[in-house]
């Protein structure tokens, strides 16, 4: 695998021997920075155990927009080869394999906020300048709707979700440009119009919103997650909280004319986030994925969700809709201590019933229950947290070439890289694997939007330039042979024929290590290569440094001479490289070098050099031109002395 570029030269470089004054010393100070920012790094396995950049192919896997795109939409269908993106007055449609695009414009000032398929056109809606309208896409065509409030915004700054299902349309946009201030949940196409009561939300910030279909279709729930205001205002409390709220989709709302128009099944709980072992708390929701259990049981869908905190340190914790539905169903509410009317608040009513007025009254005064919904597990704590930002995530469920189920999460951080972490499987407690850190863009920037394919096996994301196609088997970035391939823990990867392979492009099964701790015991050789020797000449008294590239940050390197560890870089080391500084060459420096690896009981030798004193690699390279010269004349003289004793 090729690293990232290096902060300083990676060759051995000699220098002119001068004052050792200040030049050396603010070298020292650099390299003691850099042991310092690695210490603050944490445990190195939340960190990407290497860096890669996906180059693609131009047009194939990666297509440009021509122009600069500030805000983008996408739009991506599983299964298809194509993806829909809007930007400002134009929506892109690329094709990548065929290395096809095209555009189709509407107004300059339109940006396009919207995407979804309808019917058998593309629905696409913007701000139009101020005055949210739609389009429809149809083979190519642009046929217009007209003004279309609620489902775009009037600013693409704003905060938005709307969500279609069947004929019916939620939405969380405001009608009104400069009426309706107050953030609402409605309900804007269906069989009746429904909001929210402007009190049950503190500036609510909107996340995701999905529809789970319950055993009774009477039942069926709207949940969508978001952030608002922290209502305790003491100031050691967080200003944020992330909420989890329920609707009931067969909501008709209520029977007097102040419940008769909102929602009367109106409910929220708290999402906790927090790791009472470190006292970390992560109170900001990010972005949230559901992952359907592939049973088809609606209470096992894991919902993965990305917190932060104040520090935008992030983790991820895992609920499942099961949990989620047992505090909605079950929970007393906050603030209220008189015994609960009947139908209990937030209860689904059958045959289509209004909710009684006193129902309504009780959830609108108190719409918080009192329990809390904690991730799975018996801990009821984050998957794990990291000391990187993260923004947004999919979850990817995929069955190695052994048969094991993994759960591969991909989150994208605030410097526009994808970190892929595999999730361990629930028979084993360990911790999660960081496997690499992706740059999906020719141009490093912010990613915008990010898709999953799970047919296909493919990442759609976009930048304010481009987008990019991104495999999930991404198994050419590991070098090192079996044992690199087998230490990357990737389970789309393995070893097969000399090379590390997709399992899902090798004809048979491939060599994957069931061993977590020690992947690379199930390799054929029992020992990676030894480093090729390289040497370099040196004045005495010279400065130098010799640097090894840190290919796996999380192992530890050390440079050694003779017996004696000259220098060590550990896991979490913020440089690239592993660098040894000798200031002032004396003779009994010069000698062997070896930058060795160790990751727990994998060793390996990843550099090897020699250093020189002049006169030395002089009379080695007189040594050797006077035997290229001998050989030379023997060749030029054995012709000679072959005719003459076939003559003779």
């Amino acid at each position: 695998m090729t690293p990232p570029p290096p902060a300083a030269p990676s060759a051995p470089r000699s220098r002119v021997p001068g004052p050792p004054a200040r030049s050396g010393l603010l070298l020292r100070l650099l390299l003691l920075l850099w042991a310092a920012a690695a210490s603050a790094q944490g445990h190195p396995r939340s960190g990407p155990r290497i860096f890669a950049v996906w180059k693609g192919h131009a047009g194939q896997d990666q297509v440009d927009f021509g122009q600069t795109e500030l805000h983008t939409v996408l739009f991506h269908e599983p299964g298809s080869s194509s993806v829909w993106v809007g930007g400002r007055g134009k929506v892109y449609l690329f094709d990548f394999p065929e290395d096809q695009n095209a555009s189709m414009r509407t107004d300059c000032e339109n940006y396009i906020t919207l995407l979804e398929r309808r019917g058998e056109g593309l629905l696409a809606c913007g701000t139009n300048a101020r005055h949210p309208s739609c389009w429809n896409l149809v083979n190519g065509t642009v046929v217009p709707l007209g003004e279309m409030r609620g489902y775009a915004p009037f600013s693409p700054e704003e905060n938005s979700l709307v969500l279609f299902e069947g004929d019916e349309v939620y939405s969380t946009i405001r009608k009104q440009e400069y009426n309706g201030k107050i953030p609402r949940f409605r309900r804007i196409k269906g069989e009746t119009e429904l909001y929210t009561s402007d009190t049950v939300m503190q500036n609510p910030q909107f996340i995701k919103a999905t529809i789970v279909h319950q055993d009774q279709a009477y039942d069926d729930k709207i949940y969508y997650f978001f952030r608002e205001d922290n209502p305790d205002k003491n100031p050691e409390a967080p200003l944020n909280v992330s909420r989890v709220a329920q609707l009931c989709r067969g909501d008709q709302g209520g029977e007097s004319s102040l419940s008769v128009s909102k929602w009367n099944t109106f409910l929220k709980a708290m999402l906790v986030c927090s790791d009472a072992a470190t006292n970390k708390n992560f109170n900001r929701l990010q972005d949230v994925f559901l992952l359907p259990d592939p049973s088809g049981q609606w209470r096992d869908t894991r919902v993965y969700g990305v917190f932060s905190n104040p520090w935008n340190y992030s983790a991820v914790c895992v609920y499942s809709l099961g949990d989620i539905d047992k505090v909605f169903r079950t929970s007393s509410l906050k603030g209220y201590y008189s015994s609960l009317p009947n139908p209990r608040p937030g209860k689904c009513l059958s045959y289509q019933k209004p909710i009684p007025t006193e129902t309504f009254q009780v959830a609108d005064r108190h719409p918080e229950v009192s329990q809390r919904v904690e991730p799975m597990g018996p801990l009821k704590t984050p998957l794990f947290h990291s000391k990187h930002h993260y923004q947004k995530v999919v979850v990817h469920r995929m069955q190695a070439s052994h048969g094991d189920t993994f759960h591969v999460l991909y989150l994208t951080t605030d410097k526009g890289t994808i970190h892929k972490v595999v999730e361990p499987r629930e028979r084993e407690r360990g911790l999660v694997f960081n496997v690499v850190e992706i740059q999906p863009f020719r141009r490093a920037a912010a990613i915008q939007t990010m898709s999953l394919d799970a047919d296909r096996r493919k990442l759609y994301v976009s930048s304010q330039w481009e987008v990019s196609q991104v495999p999930l088997d991404l198994c050419e970035v590991y070098g090192g042979g079996c044992h690199g391939c087998l230490m990357s823990r990737d389970p789309y990867c393995g070893w097969d024929q000399d090379r590390c392979v997709s399992i899902y492009r090798a004809p048979w099964p491939v060599l994957q290590s069931i061993n977590p701790a020690e992947p690379h015991k199930e390799c054929p050789n029992p020992k990676p290569d030894k480093a090729p020797l390289q040497k370099v000449s040196l004045a005495p008294n010279s400065r130098y440094y010799l640097s090894c590239p840190m290919e796996s940050r999380h192992a530890t390197y050390s440079w050694r001479h003779k017996e004696n560890v000259e220098q060590s870089c550990e896991p979490g080391h913020q440089s690239p490289n592993c660098i040894l500084f000798i200031e002032n060459l004396t003779a009994q420096q010069y000698g062997h070098y070896f930058c060795e690896a160790q990751e727990g009981s994998y060793f390996r030798e990843a550099q090897h050099w020699q250093l020189l004193p002049e006169d030395d690699i002089m009379a080695e390279h007189l040594l050797g031109c006077a035997h290229a010269l001998a050989t030379s004349l023997w060749l030029g003289v054995l012709p000679t002395l072959t005719l003459g004793y076939l003559v003779h």
